[in-house]
């Protein structure tokens, strides 16, 4: 079979095909009952045969469906005379709905079918290993939870991140830590003096003075950067920065990575206090530095115009 081939990558294609399957015998069932309805229009149909009337907003909430879906359901059904729209008298922006004498006798006669179709899939899921009504219940409340592009987003994330490596800096990845900071840089704000010293003598500003820097190679290729930067005098053992991952990179999961190999690292060396500064804007940044437990402070006098924000974390607490 096909999707014994193929594997739970076809879930979407083998659910389409089960419905498909549905709603042909859905049909069918409508025309053994001499019921006038088409299966999609069911269940706007439903909600308006147990009340007298209602809004397409308030149905479309009630169904879980989209606006439009059902404002071009209620057309098809007042086409039909199954529905008639009708101006809110106390309210003349409202529409109200509600079923057409035509609407109200199928209502009338479609109990039966109701009563017959319910036995029937009663017995069908008896008849079954797995109760395939309880595993929807549960695999749509999963899915509310985090869809399934989201899990699949994750997924690709975990295993492209294990092709990553996070390595002490060389004298050869010089460039890459120049063009990378430059890149994401220019994106947002502009360089400036700071920048042209620290990146053009990362050896002398930063290596020199008791700092170090790691990178990240993604299949060999530098794709993200991260110093931390000696500081003295000033609470701060070292402060984060220069961290720059390549938007072709994006994805990967390597800002963490890289995020939590140099505080790791700063670990290592006995620092207490990490020190960092950043901008609001740069929303993903700020997100990441929180989650490996910096909070905003306020800080000594920052260098860069762009510095809006200042964060720190203690390392006798643990990152989260």
């Amino acid at each position: 079979m096909f999707f014994n081939q193929v594997g739970k990558m076809a879930l979407g294609s083998r659910l389409r095909m089960l419905s498909e399957r549905m709603t042909e015998d859905a049909q069918l069932i409508y025309q053994l009952y001499q019921v006038d309805l088409r299966p999609k229009w069911f269940p706007v149909f439903y909600v308006l045969s147990a009340g007298q009337e209602n809004t397409i907003t308030a149905i479309a909430t009630a169904i879980g469906h989209s606006h439009p879906s059902v404002s071009k359901i209620v057309r098809e059904m007042v086409a039909g005379d199954i529905v008639v729209e009708r101006k809110d008298e106390s309210d003349g922006r409202k529409n109200r709905l509600e079923l057409t004498p035509k609407g109200r006798g199928i209502a009338a006669r479609i109990q039966d079918q109701y009563l017959d179709v319910n036995r029937a899939v009663e017995e069908a899921l008896a008849q079954t290993h797995h109760n395939l009504w309880k595993a929807l219940e549960e695999f749509e409340f999963l899915l509310s939870e985090r869809s399934l592009l989201r899990r699949v987003q994750q997924q690709k994330k975990e295993r492209e991140s294990k092709k990553v490596k996070i390595v002490p800096y060389e004298p050869r990845y010089r460039e890459a830590f120049y063009s990378l900071n430059e890149e994401w840089i220019n994106t947002y704000f502009k360089m400036e003096k700071e920048d042209l010293e620290t990146l053009g003598n990362p050896k002398e500003y930063i290596l020199d003075n008791g700092g170090h820097i790691l990178v990240a190679l993604y299949e060999n290729e530098p794709v993200g950067v991260c110093a931390l930067i000696k500081m003295k005098n000033t609470g701060y053992d070292f402060e984060l920065a220069k961290m720059a991952v390549t938007s072709r990179a994006k994805g990967k999961g390597i800002g963490s990575l890289l995020g939590r190999a140099i505080v790791e690292k700063a670990r290592s060396l006995g620092a207490k206090k990490i020190y960092l500064e950043s901008n609001t804007q740069l929303t993903p940044a700020i997100n990441l530095y929180q989650k490996l437990g910096f909070k905003k402070v306020v800080g000594p006098p920052s260098p860069y115009e762009r510095c809006n924000i200042q964060m720190e974390l203690e390392l006798d607490n643990p990152t989260r």
